[in-house]
Order: C-alpha cells, then sequence, then structure tokens
C-alpha cells in the first residue's frame, strides 16, 4: 500500500469518527434535507432520497482524493 493511499485511509476514518462523535452526542451535522433532495410522505411511513447531499459529499471526496493523491 502507498503512504498516499495510507493518509487518505487515515483522514477518510478521522473524519468519520468525528461525525460518529457528533451524531452520538445528537448534534445535528450542516447538511442534509438540501433543497433538491426527495422526501416522499405518506400515510404509512415516507422515502428520502438525499440526491443533492450525495452529490455534494461526492465532489467533496474527489478534491480531497485528488489533494492527497496527486503525483
Amino acid at each position: 500500500m502507498s503512504p498516499e493511499i495510507g493518509r487518505l485511509v487515515l483522514v477518510i476514518g478521522i473524519v468519520l469518527v468525528v461525525i460518529g462523535g457528533l451524531a452520538a452526542f445528537g448534534i445535528r451535522l450542516p447538511f442534509g434535507r438540501l433543497p433538491g433532495d426527495i422526501a416522499i410522505e405518506g400515510e404509512r411511513g415516507g422515502v428520502y432520497i438525499p440526491i443533492v447531499t450525495m452529490i455534494i459529499i461526492s465532489v467533496v471526496l474527489t478534491i480531497l482524493a485528488n489533494l492527497f493523491l496527486r503525483r
């Protein structure tokens, strides 16, 4: 495993631990339920499809991967 990939995995792990810690303390994250996300509510339940949230997360992860894996 190359050192760049090791650093990327380490950073992703740290970010996940921080997000998990915030969620454990009940702190809401600043994203989610953005305009463009689909929420369908019915009598028996609902469906939430976070399209815009996933696009934003994908862009951020792509930028981070390019920063750490640049040669």
